[in-house]
């Protein structure tokens, strides 16, 4: 079985095709991510994709469709979180997708989004030895929090703290240099939330963190060019002290400076002194100090969701 996942995500879209043999795990056959946002006033008191984030989703999806079709993929699966879901015209959007490329758009609810993010995580070979451990995935719309029990989800939340509607709600110019006044509120408001979520902070001393998301991903490709190697060949494990070290080189830049950071992508940077004030933190409140990263997420787990079905008598 080779399946095809779209991520229609607020930042990105992504694609992952995928083979399930006879017997075995997943084995990735091709990837792409292709950075539209079309989240774009997420923050606002009633979201609305505007008419550009709808055209450039449609549009980018369809090219995915057309890239998995031709690596053989059958099924392909589309699925939306944050920005579609919130959305007021989130349906519309749906519709749109299906007229223009016939695939049927399943928008997730949170706790979708968090289960399926932790059963993609479960087929990272990196983690295979973890048993108790946190999951953090933080996206442009929300961050979703995870603690898995001997390998098993036990709890799941979904929080609107995301990248861009933190942006949008905290930072009045982001073609600016972050100021202390939007960093503080940003840090206060994502850790007033945290506390009021339900979610049990300070976590275990004892159990791992693992991060997912496009901030980590970034801060690894920031490395990476940095040492001049691929993103693979950097230490997965991200701590806070490189967190802070990061946030330092960019909060004093502009939108055009920071757009031009290797490993930093460009449509990427307006968001990115926010996403990771909000990482810096939940580490705070949760009392940990680095994210085990993994690019086994979303995708991986609305994979492993098709292909276990598929293998039900």
């Amino acid at each position: 079985m080779r399946v095809a996942i779209i991520d229609v995500g607020s930042n990105s879209i992504k694609l992952l095709v995928a083979d399930l043999p006879p017997a075995g795990p997943l084995r990735e056959v091709g990837s792409m991510t292709l950075e539209v946002r079309i989240s774009s006033g997420i923050g606002a008191v009633t979201p609305r994709l505007g008419a550009e984030g709808i055209e450039h989703g449609v549009s980018a999806i369809a090219r995915l469709a057309a890239e998995a079709r031709n690596l053989g993929a059958d099924p392909i699966l589309a699925v939306a979180t944050s920005a579609v879901r919130d959305a007021s015209n989130g349906a519309g959007f749906r519709d749109r997708v299906k007229a223009d490329t016939g695939l049927d758009l399943r928008i997730l609810t949170g706790l979708e989004e968090a289960n399926l993010i932790g059963r993609g995580l479960t087929t990272d070979p990196a983690l295979e030895r973890l048993r108790d451990f946190y999951v953090f995935d933080l996206g442009g719309g929300s961050l979703e929090c995870l603690f898995f029990r001997e390998r098993a989800v036990d709890l799941a939340v979904s929080l609107p703290l995301g990248c861009v509607r933190m942006t949008e709600k905290f930072i009045v110019d982001p073609s600016s240099a972050l100021g202390e006044k939007s960093a503080r509120e940003i840090g206060d408001h994502v850790k007033a939330e945290l506390l009021r979520s339900g979610f049990p902070f300070p976590i275990q001393a004892s159990a791992a963190v693992v991060g997912t998301g496009g901030t980590l991903t970034t801060v690894r490709a920031m490395v990476a060019a940095r040492r001049g190697v691929r993103l693979a060949q950097t230490d997965a494990l991200i701590r806070v002290p490189l967190l802070r070290e990061v946030l330092a080189e960019v909060t004093g830049l502009n939108l055009a400076a920071r757009e031009r950071i290797a490993g930093l992508p460009p449509t990427r940077a307006d968001v990115f002194p926010a996403a990771l004030v909000t990482l810096l933190a939940l580490a705070e409140t949760g009392g940990f100090d680095g994210f085990h990263h993994s690019l086994h997420n979303l995708r991986w787990g609305v994979a492993a969701e098709a292909c276990g079905a598929s293998r039900r008598p």
